[in-house]
């Protein structure tokens, strides 16, 4: 289950009313060098566990800091042109999923498509040896972390600082209902972000306005699009990369910091943790729910393995060829002739089948697409996968054109007609805003800046004077047509 999510609204009228109470003045937070820092720690945030590196094994880190290396030098790394309050920004940090096959995760209008790492010994393709290696270790991370957050639930469950702390429940969201803590009902991460950021080369990371932190690499948020309750572990690894720099030298500079604050609340102090190469922590439970996050950056560069349970009901490739079989189940084609015509033209099936059309168009092809041509630097699943999807696109292409079709004819009862144009005529109308968005967002500077192999591509795209499409890119003339045809009626 999806929890709701505060509105962009809500979320800029807090930040707001906060700003406004603080009146310049910081709030206080905590270090380790502080006294008290473990009594707040254990009061206020124990549902966040640090692990230490040595507490995994050895051919563990030496896998997963090998395979952060092959993505970063085989190119795999990429910065997202995302959507914020309807303006296009482009992330500070560099990443790529990785996770199960056929699973997606999105984050401000922005669909990331995992590059699969081999689960169930699927027959799967990748650019390299190098690659596969690298998707056989994250998932390897991902078990061990599977692992580790089930026993350290079990330990949240039976702790004195959960029962006197926790007001909603005695058990986490996780456990409960359950029969043994910490076992298999605790859900396994689907999916794990992968991010690279070298401070080093950037000159413009925001200063942490509440607190005085110093700079942050991932500004205050939640994590998006989770399992109600699910946890989120990360493992950490930064590197001195070639920076030529002496041992008393590297232990002054500043460490990497995972900050948290208890969300919207001026009265608890903040709490910095410090992360050194190897080390996992764990945001247990509903955490990422009632507390924000930010990471505070350190010298070095640095990789992070984000793992999570995403919610993706609707966001698995499976998911969306059962929607597309639903939708096709309306067109009927001749095996003799090929031929193609409309099995019903009852309102409720043609709806739905126009509402799946732009689903499938804007929510997959044109999210995909616009993210270039970085899947196929790691394997070819995505690309196969979506080249089935526009031929099921275009079929529902066809279903528009012969629905449009059917309307010009003269044997239509006038009801019934204004009824079909009541309903269809508005998805049509979101279709071609739609289209003209993305392909805006497709020609702006930030898409223009980034490299060619990265820049956004505007497909399915075609010109007027292609006759293999059944209807124009362009739908402002039909759309003008049928709506006077309902003035008509």
């Amino acid at each position: 289950m999806k929890r709701s999510a505060t509105t962009d609204r809500e979320k800029e009228d807090k930040k707001r009313k906060l700003l406004q109470q603080l009146d310049d003045v910081q709030l206080q937070y905590l270090t380790p060098k502080d006294d008290g820092f473990q009594q707040l720690w254990s009061t206020k945030y124990f549902k966040l566990v640090l692990q230490e590196a040595d507490q995994a094994p050895a051919e563990l880190h030496h896998l997963v800091q090998k395979a952060f290396l092959t993505l970063l030098h085989h190119g795999c790394l990429f910065q997202d042109l995302v959507q914020l309050k309807g303006k296009d920004l482009l992330t500070p940090v560099s990443r790529i999923l990785i996770g199960q096959p056929g699973v997606t995760y999105k984050y401000l209008n922005t669909r990331l498509f995992a590059v699969p790492w081999p689960e169930d010994e699927q027959n799967l393709s990748y650019s390299s040896e190098d690659i596969s290696n690298a998707c056989k270790a994250f998932y390897e991370l991902n078990k061990f972390l599977h692992l580790q957050t089930k026993s350290e639930l079990n330990k949240l469950a039976k702790s004195k600082h959960w029962t006197e702390h926790s007001s909603d429940s005695h058990e986490p969201l996780s456990l409960r209902d359950s029969q043994e803590f910490g076992q298999e009902e605790v859900k396994c991460f689907n999916v794990t972000l992968i991010n690279y950021m070298n401070p080093q080369t950037m000159s413009y990371l925001r200063e942490e306005p509440y607190f005085g932190m110093g700079k942050m690499a991932v500004s205050w948020h939640h994590d998006e699009n989770l399992v109600e309750g699910s946890t989120v572990a990360v493992y950490n690894y930064n590197y001195q990369d070639a920076v030529d720099t002496c041992e008393e030298e590297a232990k002054a500079l500043s460490k990497w910091h995972v900050a948290l604050k208890i969300a919207w609340d001026i009265e608890t102090p903040g709490l910095a943790v410090p992360l050194n190469p190897g080390d996992s922590y764990f945001m247990l439970d509903n955490l990422n729910t009632t507390h924000q996050h930010c990471v505070l950056a350190g010298f070095q560069p640095r990789f992070s393995s984000t793992h999570r349970v995403a919610e993706c009901a609707t966001g698995t490739f499976s998911y969306i060829q059962t929607r597309c079989k639903k939708a096709l189940e309306n067109l009927c084609i001749m095996p003799n002739s090929g031929e193609m015509k409309l099995q019903s033209l009852e309102l409720e099936i043609l709806k739905e089948a126009e509402e799946i059309h732009n689903e499938v168009e804007f929510d997959w092809l044109r999210q995909f697409w616009f993210q270039g041509k970085r899947y196929s630097k790691c394997s070819d699943y995505w690309l196969l996968a979506m080249a089935k999807l526009e031929e099921q696109w275009r079929q529902m292409e066809t279903m528009t054109s012969l629905l449009l079709e059917e309307l010009e004819k003269d044997s239509w009862n006038g009801e019934d007609k204004y009824k079909i144009l009541g309903c269809i005529v508005p998805l049509l109308v979101e279709r071609q805003d739609l289209r003209l968005e993305w392909r805006k967002r497709c020609r702006c500077n930030l898409a223009k800046s980034l490299p060619v192999d990265h820049r956004p591509r505007c497909y399915p795209y075609w010109e007027e004077d292609d006759f293999s499409m059944p209807l124009p890119f362009d739908l402002s003339g039909i759309l003008t047509t049928l709506e006077n045809l309902i003035e008509k009626d």
